[in-house]
């Protein structure tokens, strides 16, 4: 039976770190510099470090420009283009970049605690729970093109469940920033690991890039997959075998 929403207790289980967590990715480490300039919101490396008590860190988005500063450089964009930012199709084009551009990079301004919530419950379930096909779109750091497609969460739970719209939120916290594949599908997984401390969690992301699509090689039809493996699905073949049968089956 479920009983209301419980504030995280402290353990000191191993869970994502060293030999316990394992992140396989198709492409390069995401670039130096742009990993440096992104919100600091993964998991601490050393053992303890996912079970520290939990706290809101302060914000590290980079400053945010005033409406009229970014609309005047979208402006100042469709100009450079050899485009008339006066004629009519173009007139109230800055202020609706501007607003896209701001939406579409809203995960600056949320943490995964903001996700989650109190929506945390004791519950003794201790097999599997698998979130699969949770629709993400987000930009890619490189070109600023879309890239979108499909996450699949799972966790197995120590003594607390998550309310499973929450995973959603979750994957959409991250993917709402200037983003490369490998990294967001880290910072699922960590956050996850940081605030549930469940027994495992494992991440998959699909997803389809724009900038391999409609520009450069322009193969419309590759698509990326990364994985990040936490705990128990670091450490048993099977527990991860078992995932990955149910997540990616039909794919």
């Amino acid at each position: 039976m479920r009983r209301g929403p419980v504030l995280p207790a402290n353990r000191s289980k191993r869970n994502g770190a060293g030999p316990d967590a394992a992140s396989h990715t198709e492409a390069a480490v995401p670039d130096r510099a742009a990993a440096a300039s992104a919100p600091a919101d993964t998991t601490a490396a050393s053992d303890g470090g996912a079970h520290a008590a939990p706290a809101r860190a302060p914000a590290h988005a980079p400053a945010r420009p005033e409406p009229d500063e970014l609309q005047r450089l979208v402006r100042r964009m469709l100009e450079l283009l050899g485009e008339d930012p006066a004629r009519s199709g173009l007139e109230a084009t800055p202020q609706r970049v501007a607003t896209a551009l701001r939406w579409l990079t809203r995960g600056y301004g949320r943490d995964a605690h903001d996700a989650i919530g109190d929506a945390l419950f004791e519950e003794r379930h201790d097999s599997m729970v698998l979130v699969k096909d949770i629709e993400l779109y987000s930009l890619c750091e490189h070109h600023m093109l879309p890239f979108y497609g499909r996450a699949h969460v799972a966790y197995i739970p120590d003594g607390r469940i998550v309310g499973l719209s929450k995973l959603a939120r979750l994957v959409d916290v991250y993917a709402r920033r200037l983003q490369v594949q490998e990294r967001l599908t880290d910072q699922v997984a960590d956050a996850l690991t940081r605030v549930l401390r469940p027994r495992g969690v494992a991440v998959v992301i699909e997803a389809q890039h724009l900038c391999m699509m409609m520009r450069g090689v322009e193969k419309q039809n590759s698509k990326t997959i990364t994985s990040a493996m936490r705990g128990e699905f670091a450490r048993s073949p099977m527990t991860r075998e078992e995932f990955l049968r149910l997540a990616l089956r039909g794919v």
